[in-house]
């Protein structure tokens, strides 16, 4: 798989993040590229980036302090 010179590897497309939300709050995502993880800062939770993929699956999240 090779990378688009417009979008690095490490970055999530900027469409699909305008139309992602958290499955809990419905709330805006942050895009947090060095841990490659979607921040839900209402539900206090960072959905991981596995291979690309948004894992927007509370189960999967990890808490945030």
């Amino acid at each position: 798989m090779t990378t688009s010179p417009e979008r690095p590897e490490t970055s999530v497309d900027r469409k699909l993040l305008e139309i992602l939300v958290c499955p809990i709050t419905k709330g805006p995502l942050e895009f947090d590229a060095a841990r490659q993880e979607l921040i839900s800062r209402g539900a206090k939770l960072a959905y991981p980036i596995r291979d690309g993929i948004p894992i927007m699956l509370p189960e999967e999240a990890r808490k945030l302090g």
